[in-house]
């Protein structure tokens, strides 16, 4: 009997632990994609809403916190690169994969800054490697045999062209945080089949006064 009373309320203390959990990190992958290397793990707690314990007890330090959030984008990025090669329209899955690896990137440049804090930094950036670009490459040879990519495009290709796009976001975030969209669909041209339709430029170019604003504050940062 008292067995059989527990488990309801058992189960509501893990579906509430779980949820806490997806909080936490939802919190923190914001909090580092925007302030970089001066969150806390009492920031963390407060932008999800969960006290200061909750965290301290999932999570030694913020080193355990950032390796967990780093691990869960590395399986997001896994997740979508098969369901980029599962798409029945390769041109699709392909671009698809790239504005999701674009927007990542352009959304969350400061936690590039955070992974440094880890003491096996470059070696899970080495792992990310080893398991991501075979996944790129089966996909792109897929598109590239069934004729919409230019033939010669690599797998290192794709990454260069996220790190093209990953560029300006990082320079026209101050003015315009949208305008990656457009280069990407300009860098995506750059590799699309001749017989594929150009990718529609919907989103306008940086004006001259946007150019010398965001050039304004690339020099403030390196003043600091």
């Amino acid at each position: 009997m008292n067995h059989a009373t527990a488990t309801p309320a058992g189960r509501r203390l893990r579906a509430d632990a779980a949820r806490n959990h997806q909080r936490i990190l939802l919190a923190a992958r914001g909090l580092f994609a925007e302030r970089g290397l001066e969150v806390t793990l009492d920031d963390v707690a407060e932008a999800a809403g969960v006290g200061v314990g909750t965290v301290y007890r999932r999570f030694a330090n913020k080193q355990e916190l950032i390796a967990e959030v780093f691990d869960q984008t590395v399986n997001e990025m896994a997740e979508a690169t098969e369901a980029a090669y599962a798409d029945p329209d390769p041109w699709h899955g392909l671009t698809q994969l790239f504005e999701w690896s674009c927007e990542h990137m352009a959304g969350n440049r400061g936690f590039g800054e955070v992974m440094l804090e880890l003491p096996d930094a470059m070696e899970r950036f080495a792992s990310v490697r080893d398991r991501i670009k075979p996944m790129v490459t089966r996909l792109i040879d897929k598109a590239e045999a069934e004729g919409v990519v230019r033939p010669g495009i690599a797998a290192s290709d794709f990454f260069a062209m996220i790190h093209m796009v990953e560029a300006i976001a990082g320079f026209s975030k101050p003015v315009n945080p949208q305008v990656w969209r457009r280069y990407m669909s300009i860098v995506l041209d750059g590799v699309r089949a001749d017989h594929l339709p150009r990718v529609p430029l919907e989103v306008p170019p940086l004006d001259d006064a946007d150019v010398d604003q965001a050039k304004a504050a690339v020099f403030a940062c390196r003043k600091r």
